[in-house]
């Protein structure tokens, strides 16, 4: 299984100097599995230049899934370019966003006066799967899926082949729950032992204290549950819009130095765009 992250940043995509290395791209990730397939996780910025690589590898079919429906999760699909083809077929997930469905989700976004052509105008073989929900197989990677507390519900995911574990786990507040969340406790169970957790990590503690309840993790919070889950890698995701490259560096720097005095071992970095891991 092999993970790439084509956008981390959240809520809004950015750019300039600042944030070079961490890019201004909001939420996509592939999942390429070891039969072939092609697993996309939401439609952010980043799929806009996912799409531009998929064209220029030959790779027509795919499977798109969404964590929710928030605009920088899905802005980036009028921008995917491969829909524009006849001989693409995309498989995307479908689901209700708070009674609203994934169709008419994706056909709010790309339709007059907010974008010239609309989800009728695409070339591609576009199907909607309401089988790729709950628990289900995509090739030879089995996918599990878990509700997130966010404002409005979310999904997270687990992506388990050859007995190792990628779990993505986005817009997701630890320390406070929201009606659709199922608890810390659950998604430490979630995320028992995984090989690779990416989680939303938006917040120094500071600024959680005067944000709590807006959907978002303190980066404290992600470090307690990788640590207890036992997590080998852990990915902090959904970076601030602001957290400029510097800042982000020195988040990091600081957790390592404090991971180390307590004598733990962890793989811990932030997600930069273009960040390529091999599971």
């Amino acid at each position: 299984m092999d993970i790439k992250c084509w956008g981390s940043r959240g809520s809004i995509s950015v750019s300039g100097e600042k944030y070079k290395k961490y890019g201004g791209d909001t939420t996509c990730v592939a999942v390429t599995a070891k039969s072939g397939e092609t697993i996309i996780i939401d439609a952010g910025t980043g799929i806009r230049r996912l799409g531009n690589s998929l064209i220029k590898q030959k790779i027509t079919r795919y499977y798109l899934l969404f964590t929710h429906a928030h605009w920088d999760h899905i802005l980036g699909i009028a921008f995917f370019r491969p829909l524009q083809f006849s001989n693409v077929k995309i498989i995307l997930q479908d689901r209700k966003f708070s009674d609203v469905s994934t169709r008419a989700v994706l056909a709010e976004v790309m339709k007059q006066p907010f974008f010239p052509i609309s989800l009728k105008d695409l070339r591609a073989d576009i199907k909607f799967d309401t089988a790729l929900n709950d628990t289900f197989t995509i090739g030879s990677v089995r996918v599990e899926t878990i509700p997130t507390s966010h404002n409005g519900g979310g999904l997270g995911y687990k992506f388990i082949e050859d007995k190792k574990t990628f779990v993505f786990l986005t817009d997701n507040e630890l320390g406070f729950d929201h009606p659709e969340g199922k608890g810390f406790d659950a998604y430490l169970e979630f995320s028992r032992n995984t090989d690779l957790l990416f989680h939303d990590a938006e917040y120094t503690e500071n600024e959680y204290s005067l944000k709590k309840g807006w959907g978002h993790s303190s980066i404290q919070d992600v470090l307690d549950l990788a640590l207890k889950a036992n997590v080998k890698k852990l990915g902090l995701f959904h970076l601030n819009q602001d957290r400029t490259d510097v800042q982000m560096d020195n988040i990091v720097r600081k957790c390592r130095s404090e991971l180390k005095k307590k004598n733990v071992v962890l793989d811990f970095f932030a997600v930069p765009c273009n960040m390529e891991i091999h599971l």
